[in-house]
């Protein structure tokens, strides 16, 4: 089973931030910023604003998670970063799993044939 590989330092964060293509909803934002290579990188942004510590994890685990399912049906090359917005917190998993895969579409993350 592969792993993902996470983006952990802050310049590639405000990379992704400042140069990529953006989409939102009530409960995520993604940004998606093309980095060349094979693989993607998954950064996953929760504020203290969602709750206490096992709220935020339970919403970072649930965010990885539907990447990983999806993982297959995405473009490869990409730096991804998905920010949880307060309302990710007391979302169940379909209704976030619903917004990553239709924000994905927005910024072109999923290959055509897998999407449609």
């Amino acid at each position: 089973m592969k792993k993902t590989v996470s983006l952990k330092e802050n310049h590639l964060f405000r990379r992704a931030y400042q140069k990529g293509k953006s989409a939102a909803d009530g409960r995520l934002a993604l940004y998606v910023r093309q980095k060349g290579g094979q693989g993607n990188r998954l950064g996953l942004t929760v504020s203290t604003k969602l709750g206490c510590a096992v709220v935020r994890n339970r919403t970072r685990r649930r965010l990885r998670e539907i990447y990983r399912l999806h993982e297959g049906e995405l473009n490869g090359g990409m730096d991804v970063v998905i920010v949880a917005r307060v309302k990710a917190a007391h979302s169940r998993y379909q209704q976030l799993e619903r917004s990553f895969l239709a924000l994905a579409d927005k910024v072109g993350l999923r290959r055509r044939e897998a999407g449609r």
